[in-house]
C-alpha cells in the first residue's frame, strides 16, 4: 500500500484522531490552571511530536533489533488500527486516564498514549520503513497532523459549544468507519506480501 503526502497526512490525523480525544482532554485539563493550558497543551503535543519523530528514523533499526519483517509490522498496525475503529465506532467516550489531583499532565496521558499511542506508532513505523525515500514527506505529514491536533486541542471548549455533543461523537464515528477501511487494507496487504511475495 503506496502513500503520498496527502494520503499520510490524512491516515495519521485519522489514526491521532483530535476530535476523538477532546472528552478526554477536556477533563484532564479542567485540573489545570486556565492560565497554563495553552503552554500544557503546546508541550504535551510536542513530546507526541518528538517520540512519533524519532520512531519515523529507529524503525529500521528496530524492525532489523527485534527481527520482525514488514509484513508483520504492517498487519500488527492494521490490527491495532482496527482495534482503535471499533473503539471510535462502538466506544462511550471517556477514559480510564487519571492525573493526581492538582497536578499537570505530563506525557501521560495526553502525549502518551492519547497522541503517540500504539497505532500512531505503527502507522509511522511503517510509513518510514516501506518508503524511507521519502522521510520528508512523513516528517511534513507528521507535523501537519501535529499542527492540526494541537489546533483541535486548544480550541476544544469552543469547539463542543459550536457543534455540540452529538456532531462531535457522530464525526468520531464516521472517522472510525474510515479508519477501519484503512486497517483492513493494511492487514490484507500485509497477508497479500506474505503468501505471494
Amino acid at each position: 500500500m503506496q502513500h503520498d503526502f496527502v494520503s499520510a497526512l490524512i491516515l495519521l490525523l485519522l489514526v491521532l484522531d483530535p476530535l476523538g480525544s477532546l472528552p478526554i482532554f477536556i477533563p484532564v485539563m479542567r485540573q489545570v490552571a486556565p492560565e497554563r493550558r495553552r503552554w500544557v497543551a503546546l508541550r504535551e503535543v510536542g513530546i507526541a511530536f518528538a517520540v512519533l519523530f524519532v520512531f519515523m528514523f529507529v524503525g529500521e533499526g528496530f524492525l532489523r533489533v527485534m527481527r520482525l519483517s514488514e509484513r508483520s509490522l504492517e498487519v500488527a498496525g492494521g490490527v491495532i488500527l482496527l482495534m482503535v475503529a471499533i473503539r471510535m465506532i462502538f466506544g462511550g467516550g471517556g477514559g480510564a486516564y487519571g492525573v493526581p489531583e492538582g497536578k499537570e499532565p505530563l506525557i501521560f496521558p495526553l502525549a502518551v498514549p492519547l497522541l503517540a499511542g500504539p497505532s500512531a506508532m505503527a502507522t509511522v513505523l511503517l510509513l518510514a520503513s516501506r518508503q524511507p525515500d521519502r522521510m520528508g514527506s512523513w516528517i511534513g505529514a507528521l507535523a501537519c497532523a501535529m499542527g492540526v491536533s494541537l489546533l483541535v486541542l486548544l480550541l476544544c471548549n469552543q469547539i463542543r459549544r459550536w457543534v455540540g455533543d452529538s456532531v462531535v461523537s457522530a464525526t468520531e464515528k464516521l472517522m472510525g468507519l474510515v479508519l477501519t477501511a484503512i486497517a483492513v487494507e493494511m492487514i490484507l496487504a500485509g497477508l497479500k506480501r506474505y503468501f505471494l511475495g
